[in-house]
């Protein structure tokens, strides 16, 4: 089912803000985070969330806005909101560049941003959880969810494919793979 899926998504993706919230953390304490994984984090996000994720979710909004839209409108505007993020994400981005490219940049600055990555997205899953999610599942009709997943499975486009997904769940293995090796060369 398509909201359990995306439900399933949103575990991911607390996991690696976990990662990151960890190399944050050392970050913070002046030591060395593993910019591999948070690079790899920030390419994730780039990716999965932006080109799959977000857009499933937005098929689904539509039908709601359609079938309840006092509780659509309880939501928000959902597309502002993973614009929102889009940008947030790109200021994270930025300040590891940074960070990286020894440009001047205050470490509160970097935490400050990366920080607000965090607490937004978690935010936001949060409230899809809380009320998207069980708003979409009450309203839709079997006829709506049918064509949702018709529209989110173009097997002309290369990204939905089951190899898309192989890709994006070998990469979320390897972030967590280099996280926990990163880890024990810590200790």
């Amino acid at each position: 089912m398509i909201i359990e899926r995306l439900s399933r998504e949103h575990r991911n993706i607390e996991t690696l803000l976990a990662v990151l919230e960890r190399e944050l953390e050392i970050f913070d304490r002046g030591g060395h985070p593993d910019y591999e994984v948070i690079r790899a984090i920030i390419s994730y996000f780039e990716l999965y969330p932006e080109m799959y994720h977000h857009p499933q979710e937005e098929l689904v909004f539509a039908k709601l806005e359609l079938r309840d839209p006092a509780a659509a409108a309880k939501v928000g505007n959902l597309t502002l909101e993973h614009q929102k993020g889009t940008q947030r994400l790109r200021r994270v981005a930025q300040a590891i560049d940074s960070v990286l490219a020894d440009r001047e940049m205050l470490r509160q600055n970097v935490d400050t941003i990366v920080r607000d990555f965090i607490e937004n997205e978690r935010r936001h899953i949060t409230m899809e959880e809380r009320y998207f999610f069980p708003a979409a599942l009450t309203a839709l009709k079997p006829v709506d969810w049918a064509e949702i997943a018709l529209a989110s499975t173009n097997h002309e486009d290369p990204l939905f494919s089951e190899a898309a997904e192989e890709t994006f769940d070998a990469l979320r293995a390897r972030i967590l793979q280099m996280e926990q090796e990163s880890e024990a060369g810590r200790r």
